[in-house]
């Protein structure tokens, strides 16, 4: 919802060709910042986790799929304004943009994906872009492609930005997320009208160099009794080096069986000796549960019987299996299996390598590839070209859009409301781009496919079927005011530095 802003200052830092009359910042709009990786060693982590393992986990991240499609009945007209006069901020390469709509566009290298560890704990992707800016270190995207509205916890997990990014490919490096900045409303009250983020990275790394070793021997030929023991070990492991690429395993222990249900337990198949069946007396005790009981549980919990009737020729002479595993008897002129489990108690071991990364600086996101500028109050009716990734099927389950590719669209902006994402001061643009890739896809205003570079407007945060006929026609996107100005102007004062 709107607040008003009182009118001054001049947009500063920024090319004086682009400055133009804009609200003074409101401090107020924006929430506390929140700390990604505030460490080099963090930041160096986080990269190691992407570049580990053949960049697995970049490879086999998957699309956010969260607040993504809207049902068509909850979008409608919506009432987003202007607070004020209209302004633009710069670009890293400011200019005069053609307006008309172009047959040919250039994409812009500004446009990338930003990867993450989800709500589910599973890597993901969202699009994002990045945003001129004094440290030209400045990236946005929608809001909950960087806080995490799933499970409520305050950032989401390993952030970074990849410009270009292509099937494993970092062609102008990987930029790992120092510190987010969203409005004060999106971070208290998850309102959809304020869900864009602005994050500052560290200058980008490329990698010269992965060293894989085992884990070492303390902690890979230890047990622990409990998961919680391995994962307090697991992260010990993780705060001593830059990477660890692994899982933990759980190890039955056949030497030692509990009741049921005993916590950090399993029910499996067992053999004779497992269960203790060498002693004579033990023995007896197993044949003559399956005889008197059939299918049962013994009276500890602990163990029991699979009976089942079997053919003469499969009952053979009867008695044990050489394995241990089944015992053969005859009952009521009929012949009888008896296999057997155990309740034993389950341990855990690390199983993985520690991974050491060497990696390069290769500078700025800015000087590497530009950055857009910043449009507000902008009227609505105005021709907007929208960039990202779309991906994800269709309602009628065709897949128009694979999100490997950086695609294009263009279309005319107007007032819609969503109030599934608390949102009533909304703007939308008809294109075709479905689902979860396409979140936090760049609008720019004015684009220059000569130069690539326009000024930011809009972030989709979802897309919606709104005339019912299971296509996907419409995106939306927060309307860019005066008080989106103040977020981004307060992320904009903040420099990142260096990793390596």
């Amino acid at each position: 919802m709107k607040r008003t802003l009182a009118l001054g200052g001049v947009v500063a830092g920024l090319l004086a060709a682009a400055a133009v009359a804009a609200p003074a910042q409101a401090d107020s709009d924006v929430a506390p910042p929140v700390n990604l990786a505030n460490t080099n060693f963090a930041a160096k982590q986080v990269a190691a986790f992407w570049y580990g393992q053949g960049k697995a986990n970049l490879i086999n991240a998957t699309p956010y799929n969260v607040e993504t499609t809207v049902p068509s009945k909850h979008v409608s007209t919506g009432g987003a304004s202007a607070d004020s006069k209209a302004g633009v901020v710069g670009s890293s390469g400011d200019q005069k943009a053609a307006t008309s709509n172009l047959k040919n566009v250039n994409l812009p290298k500004t446009t990338g994906k930003v990867f993450f560890i989800g709500g589910d704990g599973k890597p993901h992707w969202c699009s994002a872009t990045s945003v001129q800016s004094q440290w030209k270190n400045l990236v946005a995207t929608a809001g909950h492609c960087v806080y995490d509205t799933v499970s409520n916890k305050a950032t989401l997990d390993k952030w970074v930005f990849i410009p270009g990014y292509y099937e494993g490919k970092t062609p102008w490096g990987i930029y790992v997320g120092k510190t987010a900045y969203t409005h004060y409303d999106f971070d208290n009250y998850e309102d959809g009208d304020r869900d864009y983020a602005f994050v500052t990275v560290y200058n980008g790394v490329q990698v010269t160099d992965v060293a894989v070793d085992k884990v070492k021997n303390w902690v890979d030929n230890r047990t622990f009794e409990t998961k919680a023991d391995a994962e307090k070990a697991q992260k010990e492991l993780e705060l001593k080096s830059t990477g660890f690429a692994g899982k933990i395993v759980p190890v039955v222990d056949y030497t030692k069986r509990v009741r049921l249900h005993t916590p950090d337990s399993q029910k499996a198949p067992a053999t004779k000796a497992q269960l203790g069946g060498n002693v004579p007396a033990n023995q007896a005790t197993l044949e003559n549960q399956a005889k008197e009981h059939g299918t049962s549980t013994y009276q500890d919990r602990t163990w029991g019987t699979e009976v089942t009737r079997v053919s003469r020729g499969e009952y053979g002479n009867g008695g044990w299996s050489s394995d241990g595993k089944a015992f053969y008897f005859a009952k009521d002129n009929g012949w009888y299996k008896a296999t057997y489990w155990g309740n034993f108690d389950v341990d855990y071991r690390l199983r993985g390598h520690l991974v050491d990364i060497a990696l390069k600086d290769v500078g700025t996101l800015g000087a590497n590839v530009g950055g857009q500028g910043l449009a507000y109050n902008q009227k609505i009716g105005t021709g907007i070209f929208v960039f990202g990734y779309p991906s994800g099927s269709h309602p009628d389950g065709n897949y128009a859009f694979t999100g490997k590719t950086l695609k294009w669209a263009y279309g005319k902006t107007f007032k819609a409301a969503a109030p599934a994402l608390k949102a009533e001061e909304l703007v939308g643009i008809k294109t075709s781009f479905t689902g979860e890739g396409s979140i936090g896809s760049s609008w720019l205003y004015r684009y220059s496919s000569t130069k690539r570079l326009g000024y930011l407007n809009g972030v989709t945060i979802a897309v919606s079927d709104t005339d019912g006929n299971k296509r996907i026609d419409t995106s939306v996107s927060p309307y860019f005011d005066g008080e989106t100005l103040a977020v981004y102007q307060y992320a904009a004062k903040f420099a990142s530095g260096k990793i390596v």
